[in-house]
């Protein structure tokens, strides 16, 4: 009744009748007009701006040609080892000699490259198909090394020849070198088998490793060359390490994918 009685005084006075309405305080209105510059902005960001994601995967330092085992073809004792790591061998090389029924026999190198390790010792006894060495295909100790990532196979279509890749290596310190640069330079067509991972690798640990959640897709990157830095390849922090990593060192490669609207994301 008090608030009805209040109301009926008012319209019993005609001369505050012409008194402004107050809607809002200064305040508010800035307020008000703060909130709509930014939803106009967001709105234009979303449809405008882009957002990058990376893509994560193992990997692996190599070179574009890959590695092989080299496999006795014949049973018996190792008399005496031809090679030893590091050396450059020509295809049908001797790499270690065997002593069977028929008398000694010679394992050779089935393609040129570097013996990066060896399995057979002399006075050792290898079977029929044991791993001897692993050679690495290369032409000689100035080629370049590549990495390759094993990407999960879901994720491959999202991976581009040309985007952008940060590598961790195993064996350089982050904190004080930072990442090794590089670019994809080929995609894998067909999800690998983790037999197809090992004769590329020349490697069994690794392919296992690499098909561990399943088998994925190689993609090859190529790492940025630079003559400035002592390693002779681009680093993101300090000029890198004082040497190159060596071949089969363990990478950690960050894929950069194909920037995206924000808007993208929220519609199917």
């Amino acid at each position: 009744m008090e608030f009805r009685q209040k109301a009926l005084a008012k319209l019993q006075s005609p001369e505050e009748l012409d008194v402004p309405v107050r809607f809002a305080r200064p305040q508010g209105l800035l307020v008000l007009v703060v909130t709509l510059v930014v939803m106009a902005a967001g709105c234009v960001w979303a449809v405008t701006g882009t957002v990058s994601s990376k893509l994560t995967a193992p990997g692996v330092l190599t070179h574009s040609q890959g590695s092989y085992l080299l496999q006795s073809p014949v049973a018996g004792q190792v008399t005496a080892v031809h090679a030893k790591p590091g050396q450059q061998v020509e295809k049908d090389a001797p790499v270690v000699s065997v002593r069977t029924d028929r008398g000694v026999r010679a394992v050779r190198a089935v393609a040129r490259g570097r013996v990066s390790s060896l399995t057979a010792e002399a006075g050792s006894v290898v079977t029929t198909g044991a791993d001897v060495a692993t050679v690495e295909r290369v032409k000689s100790r100035d080629d370049p090394l590549v990495a390759m990532v094993y990407v999960p196979a879901d994720k491959g279509a999202t991976v581009r020849v040309g985007a952008t890749v940060d590598l961790t290596v195993g064996s350089v310190s982050t904190d004080r070198y930072g990442l090794l640069r590089g670019t994809v330079r080929a995609v894998g067509q067909a999800p690998q088998t983790r037999q197809q991972i090992s004769s590329f690798l020349g490697d069994k640990d690794l392919a296992q490793q690499f098909t561990r959640q399943g088998r994925p897709l190689a993609v090859q990157v190529r790492l940025e060359r630079s003559s400035a830095t002592r390693s002779g390849y681009v680093w993101s922090r300090g000029g890198g390490p004082p040497s190159a990593p060596e071949s089969a060192t363990p990478v950690n490669g960050a894929v950069h994918l194909a920037a995206r609207r924000p808007v993208d994301w929220l519609l199917p």
